[in-house]
């Protein structure tokens, strides 16, 4: 387990803290406002508001508000106190990219380390499904490969697993109207 200490004020921040905010939303890897104000010690409005003063550092590609509808799903999926109450606004989403312009604008000892920190669990999870797609174009390698040699063994193997033709069977007792 990871584990990063932040300059100054001694917190800690576990690694699996910040893999777990990392969440995918319109088809990309995403950290949302409120968990990164939580991770920066700041209040989310604090976090927006500098974000604003600086909103052309922040295009579309690094950062999107989320819609009503998808803060909806995520907070029916998300089951803890920390989304409670009523919001004003959707939070905002942020790609890695957008994280990283984060420390360009949030400048205090804490938000470096953090930045580094969500930095470091991006790449991991890059090399995890990196992973991942290389285990499984070899399996289907591996399948093209030995399919052929295999057929028979499989061919065999569903033989066996059919069951057999019920055989006809004659009747008990004596019927009159059969020749014997």
């Amino acid at each position: 387990m990871g584990v990063k200490k932040s300059g100054k004020s001694g917190a800690v921040i576990p690694t699996e803290r910040i893999a777990h905010a990392i969440l995918l939303i319109r088809g990309q890897k995403v950290m949302l406002s409120t968990h990164l104000a939580e991770l920066y010690e700041v209040e989310p409005r604090v976090l927006v508001q500098a974000i604003k003063r600086n909103i052309e550092r922040f295009p579309d590609d690094f950062m999107f508000q989320l819609s009503g509808e998808e803060f909806a799903n995520l907070k029916s999926q998300i089951v803890t106190s920390s989304w409670g109450g009523l919001r004003r606004a959707a939070p905002y989403a942020f790609t890695e990219q957008g994280v990283a312009m984060l420390s360009s604008v949030l400048r205090s000892d804490r938000a470096v380390h953090v930045n580094i920190e969500i930095m470091r669990a991006f790449v991991r999870l890059r090399q995890m499904l990196a992973t991942n797609v290389e285990l499984a174009r070899k399996l289907a390698a591996l399948e093209r490969k030995y399919d052929a040699q295999f057929k028979v063994v499989f061919e065999a193997i569903r033989e066996l697993m059919t069951p057999p033709e019920p055989k006809k069977k004659r009747p008990i007792g004596f019927a009159p109207w059969e020749d014997k």
